[in-house]
């Protein structure tokens, strides 16, 4: 499911009832939920551990909060239509809005990919602006209420332990409480413990896939000229399991995030990062951390082992009233820029399954077509992380015959438009991978070359 094949947001489909509904998790996935429950709940409380910041700052729940994030297509998309003027307002708050089709520059399979046809916005900021400005949007909704520096500790259920009736917390004055509510939703990220609570329970809990990529990224905060608004990536490849990207941000500023796989973990000292960004197959990276000011003298790092995903659409019980959402659903190899746009897109499913039926069933409808959202973000993920002989875990039928093509496809793309297009409306999850292999574009990859 992606953007071309999900109906998109309508603001009078849900009913507002009398219910009542908490967040667990301040996080983008937990906020884009709180906007789509205060369309059918008369009260929604969003529950998160650390302060909520009047300012746009990392926050310490979001380890990897300082590096860089990139909105998807699809996620641009569906959060316009969730908060009319959010890239106006992202703008104004200081956002960078370039135009995809020429103000990137992807370097993959040994070149540059052409420039597009198609002019479609793209907007960058940091994950701290991000947030801020959904988090200011939401809390204008007369429903939702913040409860900040409040410590989830257990779910609430009935006699029967077959419906969730709330959350039990630490407060942020030091003591517990419980808060009743008609649906609980899990946005706790990819340390969320409903799987334990689950199987204490006794529930199963989701069979999990995993697969290892043993990934590291640094990023440095490096200054930027007014005229400076490029995007440029460099994708790894099996014979360099490394990388870069560089995004313009706000306040003249721009973040410069390198990544290795499998061991090859960039340093933490200016020095040793810049000679990382020496081994890119481009000069991009060496040349912006070796010329420009750097705008904070620490490197934040930050590891990521492994790409998660939960099956609960496999489970045949569940308890009523809860949900989980984001990443305590499946969370993605960060090189993809993913995790925005999926959470996006979560949103908007369970709009459209609060809508399409009864409350008692709520969950199997939208686990359901989550991982329809969650397969083509998958897909597109591992079966890059399987590019590299290191990556470990299920390897999903027909991986590498399909890397084979894509290769042979990005190839074509650094002078064929057309395919150019076809692979960035893929990759922005606005198309699904199945359109990569239309006659049209089939014919394109496959004819013969001089």
């Amino acid at each position: 499911m992606t953007l071309a094949t999900v109906r998109r947001y309508h603001p009078t489909r849900n009913p507002t009832t009398e219910g009542e509904a908490v967040v667990v998790g301040g996080s983008m996935a937990g906020l884009l939920t709180a906007r789509v429950l205060a369309d059918s709940y008369r009260e929604v409380t969003v529950i998160e551990r650390d302060p909520t910041p009047t300012e746009p700052v990392a926050r310490r729940g979001v380890p990897q909060g300082r590096h860089v994030h990139l909105l998807l297509e699809a996620g641009r998309a569906t959060i316009e239509d969730l908060f009319p003027g959010f890239g106006e307002e992202l703008a104004r708050s200081g956002g960078v809005i370039l135009d995809g089709s020429r103000d990137v520059r992807h370097h993959q399979e040994g070149d540059f990919l052409a420039d597009g046809s198609r002019q479609f916005p793209l907007y960058f900021a940091t994950r701290p602006l991000f947030e801020h400005v959904v988090r200011r949007r939401v809390a204008d909704l007369d429903a939702v209420t913040f409860r900040s520096r409040c410590q989830w500790t257990d779910y609430l259920v009935d006699e029967s332990a077959t419906t969730v009736t709330g959350v039990a917390v630490n407060a942020a004055e030091g003591h517990s409480e419980e808060l009743g509510a008609d649906l609980v939703v899990d946005a706790t990220g990819r340390t969320s413990r409903t799987p334990t609570w689950l199987r204490a329970h006794d529930y199963d809990p989701p069979e999990t896939d995993e697969v290892r990529v043993d990934m590291a990224y640094s990023t440095a905060h490096i200054e930027r000229p007014v005229n400076d608004r490029q995007m440029v990536l460099a994708a790894p490849s099996p014979e360099l399991g490394r990388g870069g990207s560089t995004f313009p941000v706000e306040n003249g500023g721009r973040l410069v995030t390198l990544f290795g796989l499998h061991g090859d973990h960039p340093p933490t000292d200016e020095e040793g990062l810049i000679e990382f960004a020496a081994d890119l197959p481009v000069p991009h990276f060496e040349r912006l951390l070796d010329t420009r000011t750097w705008l904070s003298e620490d490197i934040v790092h930050y590891p990521f082992p492994t790409s998660i995903r939960r099956r609960y659409d496999t489970l045949d019980r569940f308890p009523e009233g809860l949900l989980v959402v984001g990443d305590a659903l499946a969370s993605f190899n960060p090189i993809y820029g993913q995790g925005m746009s999926v959470a996006a897109l979560e949103a908007l499913v369970l709009h459209h399954a609060l809508a399409d039926g009864s409350r008692e069933d709520l969950a199997v409808r939208f686990f359901d077509r989550a991982e329809d959202i969650i397969d083509v973000a998958w897909t597109l993920s591992v079966g890059g992380d399987f590019a590299f002989p290191l990556t470990e875990g299920t390897k999903p039928r027909g991986t590498d015959l399909t890397n084979m093509y894509i290769s042979r496809l990005l190839r074509g793309s650094h002078d064929d438009r057309v395919l150019r297009e076809a692979f960035v409306e893929v990759l922005m999850m606005e198309q699904p991978p199945t359109t990569l292999f239309s006659p049209r574009i089939l014919w394109r990859v496959l004819k013969p070359t001089r």
